[in-house]
């Protein structure tokens, strides 16, 4: 599923810092293993983006096990703790609302493997060099 087409200029400066607060915070729990859940403590797992909606009041977590391993499994277990990660976010970052925190897998990676692929396939390869010489 792709990500809603939203540029940077149309989010507002507040929602990417919350955002960004919020991402720091999850990654800190996470890398510091205060979830106490045995297979988020086996994975080493990456934020890479919090999208806020514009009131605040939901935060979109993009995340991805390093190596894409058992992604199922952790955005399982991610998801199991999400009144955790919601309360801990609220507490560090005292937000007038506690964001309701919803964990989606993190497609860029994949769609970056494709599109390499693609460049990499003899016939584009090919094309690129044919039109170098002109």
């Amino acid at each position: 599923m792709a990500r809603p087409t939203t540029t940077p200029e149309t989010r507002s400066v507040r929602l990417l810092k919350v955002g960004e607060q919020v991402r720091h915070v999850i990654s800190d729990l996470l890398t510091r293993q205060e979830v106490h859940d045995d297979v988020l403590s086996a994975h080493a797992v990456s934020v890479t983006e919090v999208r806020m909606s514009p009131d605040l009041r939901h935060a979109s977590v993009y995340a991805k096990p390093l190596l894409g391993a058992d992604e199922e499994v952790v955005l399982k277990a991610l998801r199991t703790n999400t009144a955790f990660f919601q309360r801990e976010v609220a507490q560090r970052l005292k937000l007038k609302y506690a964001a309701k925190i919803k964990f989606l897998p993190d497609e860029s990676f994949d769609e970056a493997s494709r599109i390499d692929a693609l460049l990499s396939d003899p016939r584009v390869v090919r094309d690129l060099e044919a039109g170098e010489g002109d």
